[in-house]
């Protein structure tokens, strides 16, 4: 038969549960349906069953008893409203509620005495005298209801041996449920509390962090070590292009102090920057590794245009010219220290006159000072901008270009006003516009006999020289003779 179990956990300040079973365990196993999680209380403590209509309280461990008002027990003893039982540190406060369902309130008493433990508390509150039916308000008439000569005694338990096989089984069921932790010995395991007699082990001891990191890089640096020294292109995003793992200089004028050979020190190093050994290398009499202002101001550097380990066929110099309409178009949202950028020319080759005014921004400073003495150009003090602009424009151009592409020229053979302009009073300003794309007419790669920018784009660098210093930027072949610049 079951009976009803109220558990008020006072110790843990939870909610109260009400229990319906034929006994409750109380003890520090797992399973035990009223938990008193403390060393000194045994696994299988003690045992609370419902039969013959009375709750009967009994200690499951002879070496470890459970107090009953102060009293070990030794048998099997009927609950009544007033007992106080002691397990442990823990205080077990026995009542019945009106409908006679046992009330089980637990408190722990942590800096008490094992006697404090067990001293059975005044109780405040209402119960019902089993004997007269009435109520009692007072601590002092329930211990006379208890303790009072002449009062009902206890009932005593009529079918202790039924019990004993009840609770045989029962600890012997909640003993297997509990899982079993892999921390305990598997072998020479220890009996009773003699459990919790440790030796001491290193197996979870906390290791030193920085050995286990050092021991660890060890191997990984060795590995590392021996892929850079025997396989560097292990440690690539891709292959190189093939002009940085020549061998030999076969371009004349040089471009570079040395040629890479493949050697990845060559561009990376711990002591600079990429950017500081691009330029160290590439200063040559014929070159210099100089960028305009516009580019530097905006934080440009060599490797935005001249892009690396894209395939031994990529050509960083085919790369930079592609870059540029990557780069000028208004797809482009990104900023640039604070500028945007966007398509240039509004996305065709042509005169860059528009409405009489030039669009041109005319030559670098850097520029102009290099070909002051070859252009012979002056601006005078009643030029204005576009005027000068149109110097510098004619300047470029006139007696000193060949005449390419079936323009016609003078007698030797260079671009003069008539090579663009069908009349010059008035000024003819709408036939440069279809001559411009003649010479301006993409780029095509001489050494690998292939076309970079097709013919219909166009080759920005033909106007926009990025390297001011680059005394090869100009094609000699579309130079006229004694021009070399």
């Amino acid at each position: 038969m079951a009976g009803t179990f109220i558990i008020v956990r006072e110790d843990l300040q939870l909610d109260p549960a009400r229990i319906v079973a034929e006994g409750l365990l109380l003890g520090r196993l797992p399973t035990c349906e009223v938990l008193l999680n403390h060393p000194s209380v045994s696994r299988p403590h003690a045992g609370i069953s419902f039969t013959d209509d009375n709750y009967y309280i009994r200690g499951l461990r002879q070496g470890n008893p459970v107090l009953l008002n102060g009293t070990a027990l030794t048998d099997y003893e009927a609950l009544a409203p007033g007992d106080v039982l002691g397990i442990g540190p823990f205080t077990l406060d026995i009542d019945f509620d009106q409908q006679g369902l046992l009330i089980i309130t637990v408190s722990l008493q942590i800096a008490a005495t094992p006697a404090d433990s067990v001293r059975p508390r005044e109780l405040s509150g209402v119960y019902q005298l089993p004997s007269t039916g009435g109520f009692e308000t007072s601590s002092e008439a329930a211990l006379q209801n208890t303790f009072q000569p002449g009062r009902e005694a206890k009932p005593t338990v009529t079918s202790s041996r039924t019990l004993d096989v009840f609770w045989d089984k029962r600890i012997t069921a909640a003993t297997k449920a509990v899982r079993s932790s892999p921390l305990f010995p598997r072998t020479g395991k220890r009996a009773g509390k003699a459990q919790l007699i440790w030796s001491a082990t290193t197996d979870l001891k906390r290791r030193w962090a920085g050995s286990m990191l050092l021991w660890g890089a060890i191997p990984v640096g060795l590995l590392a070590a021996a892929g850079a020294w025997f396989y560097a292109p292990a440690f690539a995003p891709g292959s190189i292009a093939e002009v940085h793992t020549r061998t030999t200089m076969n371009l004349s004028p040089p471009i570079a102090e040395s040629v890479s050979a493949g050697k990845c020190t060559s561009c990376h190093t711990l002591g600079a920057s990429m950017a500081s050994r691009c330029s160290s290398c590439h200063t040559t009499e014929a070159f210099a590794a100089t960028v305009i202002a516009p580019h530097t101001n905006a934080g440009i550097g060599c490797a935005d245009c001249h892009a690396e380990h894209r395939g031994a066929g990529f050509n960083p110099i085919d790369g930079a010219l592609l870059s540029c309409f990557q780069c000028h178009n208004d797809q482009n949202k990104q900023k640039y220290n604070g500028k945007t950028v966007a398509t240039p020319h509004g996305g065709t080759l042509g005169y860059p006159v528009v409405n009489g005014h030039w669009q041109w921004a005319g030559l670098d400073a850097d520029e102009m000072a290099a070909r002051k003495t070859t252009l012979q150009l002056e601006r005078l003090p009643s030029d204005s901008d576009d005027q000068w602009r149109s110097k510098q424009f004619h300047a470029v151009h006139l007696y000193r270009v060949r005449a390419v592409a079936s323009l016609p020229g003078n007698r030797e053979g260079q671009l003069s006003c008539s090579s663009c302009h069908a009349t010059r009073d008035p000024i003819d300003l709408t036939t440069p516009r279809t001559t411009c794309g003649k010479c301006h007419n993409g780029q095509t790669d001489a050494r690998a006999g292939r076309q970079v920018i097709a013919a219909d784009k166009p080759n920005c660098t033909s106007c926009h020289v990025q390297h001011n210093k680059d005394k090869r930027h100009w094609n000699p072949s579309l130079l006229s003779q004694n021009r070399s610049q």
